[in-house]
């Protein structure tokens, strides 16, 4: 069965989300390790990292995520940005092991300074760059993006597919975003665009290469390109969507993240998971 649960906060430092997410009642949860917008990584120490185990323990909560930085560009033309974003990365992977995390996610950048196909070599490249030796537990996965402004790398299917393969000498798994997906023209709402989506995972990349769910409903409409999250049922996947969705035999021992706007209602949202499970 699935478990779960919110991107939590990290205030105080990263051993109180455990605690944060267990008092939202969580069965997962996702966390940044540093601020997302930018600036150094405050150290974990081997205090922290015990402390964050224990309370997990104290909690019951077994699988947890982090999610790199927003500002991740593989394919930028700026060698700073370029060289930031593999260090970012690999920093981040021995920052999760170190915490015994499940897996971390990354976007990949955008195509805008090169165009479509040196962007993609520039990702494998700096992809490989960041892999290369790491022997930590924690599992890598690259997130699909939602191709605003047509340049967002990691839209199509096949494009994750090409890279998965390049890669293919790494442990890489695939974060699979909803709201991502369906502004990228992959149909979610009723039960038979869910398996259709489903096939073409299956066929550009392969199905067992889906580790974790970003549970995030739509508000822009299907092929949008637009990346807008709205709460499960109040947007264009609707609640028949996410319900055929959670219920998918391929899908229901995969682990869900809500990634919906923290106003109160992230709470109910979870709880309509839960149900949807059912």
């Amino acid at each position: 069965m699935n478990n779960i649960g919110l991107h939590v906060s990290i205030a105080g430092g990263v051993q109180n989300a455990p605690l944060n997410a267990a008092e939202k009642n969580c069965e997962t949860f996702q966390m940044f390790t540093r601020s997302p917008r930018g600036g150094p990584a405050p150290e974990i120490s081997s205090e922290i990292a015990k402390e964050f185990k224990e309370n997990c323990k104290k909690v019951g909560i077994d699988k947890y995520y982090v999610h790199t930085p927003y500002y991740i560009n593989f394919a930028s033309n700026k060698a700073r940005i370029r060289n930031g974003s593999i260090e970012v990365v690999r920093q981040e992977l021995e920052r999760s092991s170190k915490l015994g995390v499940t897996a971390l996610m990354t976007h990949l950048g955008s195509s805008k300074d090169y165009g479509h196909k040196k962007a993609m070599d520039l990702v494998v490249a700096g992809l490989n760059k960041a892999l290369m030796g790491y022997e930590g537990d924690t599992l890598f996965m690259l997130e699909n993006s939602a191709g605003a402004g047509g340049t967002v790398i990691g839209s199509k299917f096949e494009d994750l597919g090409y890279i998965m393969k390049k890669l293919k000498k790494f442990k890489v798994g695939i974060c699979l975003d909803t709201c991502h997906a369906f502004a990228s023209g992959y149909d979610l709402r009723n039960k038979k665009a869910v398996h259709k989506t489903l096939q073409q995972f299956d066929k550009q990349i392969g199905l067992s290469k889906l580790k974790l769910i970003h549970a995030n409903d739509s508000k822009t409409e299907l092929g949008s390109n637009k990346d807008r999250h709205e709460h499960i049922g109040g947007g264009m996947i609707g609640k028949e969507g996410f319900k055929n969705f959670i219920q998918h035999p391929v899908i229901k021992k995969i682990d869900f993240i809500l990634e919906t706007h923290h106003d109160g209602q992230e709470l109910e949202d979870m709880n309509k998971l839960k149900k949807f499970r059912k």
